[in-house]
C-alpha cells in the first residue's frame, strides 16, 4: 500500500497507474468497522473491474460549521493506514489542508435543493463543503466509481445529485450500514453516549424499522399514521431528545404526503444529551 501525502505524489502514482479501474473510498479517518465496510465493498468492486482500490484521509475544514470544532477532530493517521492495510487499500491519498485549498480560493460547489432540509436545515454550508471536496477528489483521483455509506443517507443523495448535475463519469455505490449487535448504526459518536444513554439509543433504529415494516406491510397507509407510530415507539426513550423524524423520497429527498409510487426512505436525528445521532431505513 501506498501513503500519498500531498497532490504531487498523486499525480505521479496514477501516471504510473493509469490503465487500471479506480474505486474510491472517500473518508475524514478516525476510521471504525463502518469504513472498513467500504474498503472491503470497493476491494469487491475493484477486483470485479481487474483495478484497485484509493482511500483519502482528509478532514475537510470547508464542511465545519461555526460550532463544530475542526481541530478537534481526531486524525489518528498510524492507525487508519493499518486498517487501510488490512481491508485491501492500494493506496491512500492523505493531503493537508493548504495543499487541498489555496489560501485565497473563491470558488465553491453549490447544493440549493436535497440539502435544505433534514441534517442539512441545522448545518448551513455544510452540504456545500461536502460537494466542494468530493469534487476535488473526484477530479484527482480518477475514478470510475466510489463508494458512500447509506448511514449519511442525504449525504449520499446529494452526491448522487452532484454527479448527475455536473457529469461527473463516476458510479456511486452506496453501501449498507453498519450495526451493533441491538441494531444502533455504528459511529464515532456513540462512545459520547452513558450507559444509560447507550441503553436507549438503540430505540432510533427499532422505532424506524418498526414503522418501515408497518408502511411495506400495509398496516401504516399514509405517512401521517406512519408518523404517529414511530413517535409511539420513540417515546421509550426518554433520555432522547427528536430532532427530526420524516418520510422523502429516495432521489429526491421530497417529503411524501402520500407513499404511491415512490421510493420512501425513513430518516430520523435524535439527541442524547449533546450527542446527536442519525439514522434510517428503506421498507425492503
Amino acid at each position: 500500500m501506498e501513503l500519498l501525502p500531498d497532490k504531487s505524489s498523486l499525480r505521479d502514482w496514477i501516471a504510473s497507474h493509469r490503465h487500471l479501474p479506480r474505486v474510491l473510498v472517500p473518508t475524514m479517518g478516525a476510521l471504525h468497522r463502518g469504513h472498513t465496510s467500504l474498503f472491503d465493498r470497493a476491494r469487491e468492486e475493484a477486483s470485479r473491474l481487474g483495478g484497485e482500490v484509493v482511500a483519502t484521509i482528509f478532514v475537510n475544514p470547508t464542511q465545519f460549521g461555526p460550532n463544530e470544532d475542526f481541530t478537534a477532530y481526531p486524525r489518528p493517521l498510524e492507525a487508519d493506514l493499518a486498517k487501510c492495510r488490512e481491508h485491501g487499500v492500494d493506496a491512500v491519498f492523505a493531503p493537508g489542508v493548504g495543499d487541498m485549498y489555496a489560501d485565497d480560493r473563491s470558488i465553491t460547489i453549490a447544493e440549493n435543493r436535497l440539502s435544505t432540509t433534514l441534517c442539512g436545515a441545522s448545518r448551513p454550508g455544510h452540504f456545500d463543503g461536502v460537494c466542494t471536496v468530493v469534487a476535488k477528489l473526484f477530479l484527482l483521483t480518477q475514478p470510475g466509481a466510489a463508494i458512500f455509506g447509506e448511514k449519511d443517507f442525504q449525504q449520499l443523495a446529494v452526491i448522487r445529485r452532484l454527479v448527475r448535475d455536473l457529469d461527473f463519469p463516476v458510479d456511486i455505490i452506496g453501501a449498507p450500514t453498519v450495526r451493533e449487535e441491538d441494531g444502533l448504526a455504528l459511529s464515532s459518536r456513540n462512545v459520547y453516549l452513558t450507559p444509560g444513554q447507550r441503553a436507549q439509543a438503540q430505540v432510533l433504529q427499532r422505532s424506524l424499522a418498526k414503522t418501515a415494516r408497518g408502511i411495506a406491510e400495509g398496516r401504516l397507509e399514509t405517512p401521517s399514521a406512519a408518523k404517529e407510530a414511530f413517535l409511539g415507539e420513540f417515546a421509550a426513550a426518554t433520555l432522547a431528545r427528536l430532532d427530526y423524524f420524516e418520510m422523502v423520497d429516495a432521489w429526491t429527498l421530497q417529503r411524501l404526503d402520500e407513499f404511491g409510487d415512490s421510493e420512501p426512505r425513513l430518516l430520523a436525528a435524535a439527541f442524547f444529551g449533546k450527542t446527536r445521532l442519525i439514522d434510517n431505513v428503506g421498507l425492503s
